[in-house]
């Protein structure tokens, strides 16, 4: 765990803990919450698919990630599992990480070591739970679900911040949207509204330093940690309105 780094070895794991694994050259990250006992709880459209948004950019990215017929099988049958099941599963860590490195997220950063790691989907402003409320919320939404899995609006890393803070942006009904979702479309976003600026100069080194600062703004204030549209729900309200398609607000 660092300012480069949050990896961290199994050893160091307890239950509650909310933990990311790398896919696809570092494209993009898998969540869940670890459970105990070699045991993780994450949300996902089905093994190999984890981006699961159905545009081109899955078809990239699933399709360039590492191969399942390379490893060995799983000695628990989670893979085979994981292979025909959607939503909320559980399965052991190594199915979990796929072959990737374990990387912890942090919570309650201060801003200066949030805008210093520059990529999101690895901390976050915002302070965590118990361990004990993390882990009940996780397994009540193993039996309920957590909506229909869209990188941008609901993804496993959404599933995660939820799991530890009991938080959820809400915004005509609508959850989102993670850090590493604000990450691949913060580059854009930052090019395209820093343009009038970089018009102005002919700096090459001035546009590079107001496209980033445009960037690192817009992750700063999107953190679920900062945003004003963010709720606390409890666990029993958001599970019994899933099939709503819509959140009932419930303060805890």
């Amino acid at each position: 765990m660092g300012l480069l780094s949050n990896r961290i070895g199994k050893d160091k794991l307890k239950p509650g803990d909310h933990i990311y694994s790398w896919r696809t050259a570092y494209v993009y990250a898998h969540h869940g919450i670890y459970m105990g006992d070699n045991k993780v709880i994450h949300f996902t459209r089905g093994h190999g698919q984890e981006v699961g948004t159905g545009t081109a950019l899955d078809l990239i990215l699933v399709s360039s990630g590492p191969s399942s017929s390379s490893r060995p099988p799983c000695p628990n049958n989670c893979s085979i599992q994981l292979k025909y099941t959607h939503g909320v599963v559980k399965s052991c860590l190594d199915c979990f990480l796929s072959g990737g490195v374990l990387y912890r997220f942090e919570y309650g950063v201060n801003p200066a070591l949030f805008l210093a790691k520059a990529r999101g989907g690895t901390c976050t402003l915002a302070p965590c739970d118990p361990d004990d409320t993390v882990t009940h919320r996780a397994i009540r939404m193993l039996n309920t679900g957590f909506r229909c899995y869209n990188i941008f609006k609901t993804n496993c890393e959404d599933f995660a911040i939820y799991c530890k803070t009991g938080l959820i942006v809400v915004e005509n009904g609508v959850v989102g949207q993670s850090g590493q979702a604000l990450s691949i479309i913060g580059g854009p976003m930052a090019a395209a509204f820093s343009t009038p600026i970089r018009l102005l100069t002919t700096n090459i080194y001035g546009m590079a330093v107001t496209t980033v600062g445009v960037y690192c703004a817009s992750r700063y204030f999107a953190d679920i940690g900062n945003r004003k549209d963010v709720v606390k729900v409890d666990v029993e309200d958001l599970s019994s309105t899933l099939t709503t398609g819509r959140v009932r607000l419930a303060q805890v």
